[in-house]
């Protein structure tokens, strides 16, 4: 679904992403990984077309996400890093507007905001504006319109930052019952979460690719289990 290839990504003299090379399946939720300023955000933004690459190639079911930009789009669903929203919109006229820009007609997108509600649990605040609402209120629906579509790939950067336990768990379940059917990459700083969701981890720092595993031999690779540690002594030794 998703194929990395010698991925480079260059501002001015700084490296922020270097020759990085991962491939993502179908039924497969890559945890990626790295200490801040490893090249994650970066990365994503590149997969969904936000940046272009200085060298290398990306490529969504096989088509080039640079040439066939617009069909790789409508294939996947973004969660950013904070998550931009519309301040004075509701979340029901957000999502309304985000159906409307990929092209879903008025009853596709009434079947999709009905799944999506329920989905992310932003019923009862759905007609408030969304300034008004607290930081994990943002945040899933933030989620909300990047599943709005029921997209085949999702990128989603720190998905639950901001969510109270019980509505963390809540979105792992969702994860895990969509991670069956899509092809899905999830940044996140909790190990517990690479634990609940991943099915493989990636680890970069400074722009490369340090590791690609599953998560038990993470935890077998490095005795301690705590991420900011596992960080810290990937980025000594490099």
């Amino acid at each position: 679904m998703i194929s990395i290839k010698n991925l480079t990504k260059k501002f001015d003299n700084f490296t922020a992403v270097d020759n990085l090379t991962m491939h993502v399946k179908k039924g497969e939720v890559l945890g990626f990984l790295g200490p801040n300023g490893a090249g994650k955000s970066t990365t994503m933004k590149m997969i969904t077309g936000f940046i272009k690459p200085t060298d290398g190639i990306i490529k969504v079911k096989d088509m080039n996400v640079e040439t066939d930009s617009i069909e790789c789009k409508k294939l996947i669903g973004y969660l950013p890093e904070g998550a931009p929203l519309y301040g004075d919109m509701t979340p029901k006229n957000m999502l309304k507007f985000v159906a409307n820009t990929r092209g879903m007609n008025l009853h596709e997108f009434k079947v999709a905001f009905d799944n999506v509600v329920v989905q992310t649990e932003i019923t009862d605040v759905i007609n408030q504006p969304i300034d008004t609402l607290s930081k994990g209120y943002k945040r899933r629906v933030g989620l909300a319109q990047a599943l709005i579509h029921n997209p085949e790939i999702l990128i989603l950067d720190e998905p639950t930052d901001g969510l109270d336990p019980n509505q963390k768990h809540h979105v792992r379940n969702l994860i895990n019952d969509m991670g069956k059917k899509k092809a899905i990459i999830i940044s996140t700083h909790i190990l517990e979460e690479v634990d609940a969701v991943c099915s493989r981890a990636c680890i970069i720092a400074r722009g490369k690719k340090i590791i690609d595993n599953k998560p038990r031999e993470l935890k077998k690779i490095f005795k301690n289990n705590n991420l900011d540690n596992i960080f810290r002594e990937i980025t000594l030794n490099k």
